[in-house]
């Protein structure tokens, strides 16, 4: 019976690490695909969020000192943000440090790029209505890896009951 117990924590070890690095695939495919269409991605940051006024003398000096738009570095920290944690978290390596990181990345992506409360109706309303319930889905799956305690596998001792205590 013990073996079958071995067996199935195996298995289930199997399943953590195989869901694990297929999620994260997600985000090393959308980071990776961002990095290679930057100038897209940091187009749709800049019609998005834009730059506050009192930011804006700070944005400079940042575009002159990098040579590039600050919503290029935006597009830049995004897609390393993905790529990073999604690997750090298909390697096991701090997962729910990572993962946390993405909870924040994830819903602050969401609120500014999905923002379907600001559009009027029709097909694009609808479909970033759809891209908000994936994006809360994926924040539930971040959420579980956060919340993902390893299963100890402390073998237990066997019970005799043909021995007679003395």
């Amino acid at each position: 019976m013990y073996n079958d117990c071995a067996f199935v924590l195996g298995d289930r070890q199997m399943l953590m690490t195989s869901g694990r690095v297929l999620f994260a695939l997600l985000f090393i495919f959308s980071g990776a695909s961002k990095f290679f269409d930057i100038g897209s991605t940091a187009a749709i940051i800049e019609a998005k969020v834009g730059i506050p006024e009192f930011a804006a003398a700070y944005a400079s000096q940042i575009e002159g000192s990098l040579g590039m738009t600050v919503f290029r570095l935006l597009a830049f920290t995004a897609a390393s943000v993905e790529v990073i944690c999604g690997l750090m978290i298909a390697f096991n390596l701090a997962p729910r440090f990572f993962a946390a990181i993405l909870v924040l990345f994830v819903a602050v992506t969401t609120f500014y790029v999905h923002d379907f409360w600001n559009q009027s109706g029709g097909s694009e309303r609808l479909e970033n209505i759809v891209h908000v319930m994936k994006n809360i889905s994926i924040i539930g799956a971040l959420l579980m890896i956060i919340g993902y305690r390893s299963v100890s596998t402390v073998t237990p001792e066997p019970i005799y009951h043909d021995r007679v205590a003395l």
